[in-house]
């Protein structure tokens, strides 16, 4: 839009002017009464007007450009003449704690558009104009708090007091208006509606770097990486822990009615064509060119075609209906080198997969029996989870009357649960609306892991046929079902989640025997021989002290620890420590491996988890995390 100066340009200085604008303060008693999800968006906010107001202090002719709230706190993106150095962030916390012992209100008023465009020419302020020129409204909305002022949309705290509980995090370089060149430094912080729970957060990140599983998994021996490879490379250890866990995969299928399959990774690429990923996904996939330079075949990036392929292996009946089909092969994506992360984004991959061939009125009961399977297994990991309905995206495939179709489909489906939901605009698979589930760790984090897709399309392409008790040959519909996701993230997730301390059924070390001395040593043998035959996973640790191998079993988290001398040899006991616990019990060996075995089926969590979850704790009137509140 086309702005227009005010016919009086400022001739006294702009801090005078702004003394003759009529300043509205924030309602505290308002305030008191938002919730603390609300509450605490403000304060964060309100924290980067702090931040701005005590580095203008410090370099009075800084440049200020965005200064929103974040899921954690907030940042300011600003230009200032000498590079600001991260040993500055001292000094300018030092300055924001004298902003805030002034308790300065928070105020605000309206100005005409162009007038705030001399305002801020006159302060030498590009970046507000450039902002400016993108609104097309006929006023804004100035704050200011103590003799600092910014534009902004607002809402905020009203007064700066409330904004103790913050800590400046770090530096970056930041790009202005999509520029090559970072020409800007984002200073980024986090902040808190009280003390203790910024203490909490600092010992969060703290637990963060020390349970992440690029760290954990080579420290307790159970993958590593390295640059040549497209994935993790499992160690024994690694190979128990994940064997462990499809074990319980596979038992969890048998008991919820589930054939399992294996297909070929490598197909030639009229497959791909006739599901449409060719058209949709060939960007992902790695592909082979024959003698002649042209594209023939592909390593399969998903398990969906090759299973429309088993499934029209044979003429099937209703009486099938519902065919639960899983297949957990290994996959390959050609993700950007820039998003590979561990275990959580690799090229290599496993999939927890499954798809679910029904008549349309099989739907909404199997979508409840996935609901049953889904809760049992995040239950079972002490895992929260919210859903989302993702509809038609841009890109998608196939009518919109199918797509509507499948949309009202699922929709009915998560009505009939009884839970709570989100609609996803345009963010489903583009074959087909899914039921996307974010699960919450221990440390509050969110993760994409299970998905619930509905899908029209690939039995439409593929012909898929079954014969109805008319008859008459029907198409199935098939749901596409993932709860763990990718095996390699749900296991890095898991490394984090419990910080390594696994649960005894799924450590891939359970006990650890220690004799006191080499004289005990064939006891020690014994004991764990007796173990092993009886199905556990023992070692026996004998070399140093008795001390120095606690320690060190406890380095590698084992979740039991029995120690033996003369006395448990001559009575055929075990002295019991568990990890972290540290008081001993001495059990004859014959009822330790009673408890043992009934905590291993039980698949108990016997050790609490250090958990961080309710510092992001979820409220519907909180505004997105994302949300920029400025104009």
């Amino acid at each position: 839009m086309m702005m227009m100066t005010t016919a009086t340009p400022f001739t006294q200085p702009a801090t005078d002017w702004l003394n003759t604008l009529s300043w509205t303060a924030v309602d505290g008693s308002a305030y008191k009464k938002l919730s603390p999800a609300e509450q605490l968006h403000r304060v964060r906010h309100s924290s980067a007007h702090v931040l701005a107001a005590a580095l203008q202090q410090l370099k009075p002719d800084v440049q200020l450009a965005i200064g929103p709230a974040t899921a954690t706190g907030f940042f300011y993106d600003v230009k200032t003449d000498t590079p600001l150095k991260e040993e500055d962030l001292a000094e300018l916390e030092a300055k924001m704690r004298t902003v805030v012992g002034k308790a300065s209100a928070f105020e605000v008023t309206s100005v005409p558009i162009a007038t705030a465009v001399d305002f801020f020419t006159a302060t030498n302020q590009p970046h507000k104009l450039d902002i400016l020129k993108k609104l097309i409204v006929e006023e804004v909305t100035l704050y200011r708090c103590g003799s600092f002022v910014d534009l902004c949309a607002g809402p905020h705290v009203p007064h700066t007091g409330l904004c103790a509980s913050t800590k400046l995090q770090n530096l970056a370089g930041s790009h202005w208006h999509g520029e090559e060149t970072p020409t800007m430094t984002r200073i980024t912080g986090t902040a808190w509606a009280k003390p203790k729970d910024l203490e909490r957060y600092l010992e969060f990140l703290e637990a963060s770097k020390a349970r992440d599983h690029r760290v954990l998994g080579p420290q307790l021996d159970l993958f590593s990486f390295h640059p040549w490879g497209a994935g993790a490379f499992w160690h024994p250890k690694g190979m128990k822990f994940r064997r462990t866990l499809e074990n319980y995969w596979r038992e969890t299928l048998e008991r919820y009615g589930y054939v399992e399959i294996s297909n070929p990774i490598l197909y030639k690429k009229e497959l791909f064509e006739t599901s449409g990923h060719w058209e949709h996904f060939q960007h992902n996939m790695f592909v082979f060119n024959n003698e002649e330079g042209e594209a023939e075949y592909a390593i399969k990036p998903m398990n969906c075609p090759d299973t429309m392929l088993f499934f029209r292996s044979k003429t099937r009946s209703y009486r099938e209906l519902p065919l639960r089909i899983a297949e957990g092969q290994i996959l390959h994506r050609n993700e950007a080198t820039g998003a590979m992360h561990g275990l959580m984004r690799t090229r290599m991959f496993s999939q927890d997969d499954a798809h679910i061939f029904a008549k349309p009125d099989q739907i909404e009961s199997e979508v409840s029996h996935l609901f049953k399977m889904l809760d049992e297994v995040y239950a079972l990991f002490k895992l929260d989870y919210t859903l989302s309905l993702s509809t038609r995206p841009e890109n998608y495939m196939g009518e919109i009357a199918v797509w509507d179709k499948a949309e009202a489909s699922l929709t009915e489906a998560l009505k009939a649960t009884g839970r709570p939901f989100t609609i996803e605009a345009g963010e489903g698979a583009f074959y087909g609306p899914k039921i996307d589930i974010q699960i919450r760790d221990s440390l509050g984090r969110q993760w994409q892991c299970g998905t619930f897709q509905l899908d029209f399309q690939l039995p439409e392409r593929f012909d898929l046929n079954y014969v109805d008790a008319d008859g008459e040959l029907k198409r199935p519909t098939v749901i596409h079902r993932a709860i763990f996701g990718s095996f390699e993230r749900f296991m890095g997730i898991l490394v984090e989640h419990f910080g390594g301390a696994f649960p005894t059924w799924l450590a891939p070390i359970q006990v650890a025997v220690l004799p006191i001395s080499e004289q005990y040593l064939d006891y020690a043998n014994e004991v764990a021989k007796t173990l092993k035959t009886a199905g556990f996973r023992p070692i026996v640790e004998a070399e140093d002290s008795v001390n120095y191998r606690v320690r060190a079993c406890e380095m590698q988290k084992i979740p039991i620890m029995l120690v033996v001398g003369g006395r448990e040899a001559e009575e055929k006991t075990v002295s019991v420590r568990r990890y972290h616990v540290g008081a001993k019990q001495v059990l004859p060996l014959a009822d330790f491996m009673a408890t043992l075995q009934q905590e291993v089926d039980e698949k108990q969590i016997t050790l609490e988890i250090q958990t961080f979850s309710d510092l992001f704790f979820q409220d519907e009137t909180a505004p997105s995390p994302d949300a920029v509140d400025v104009y």
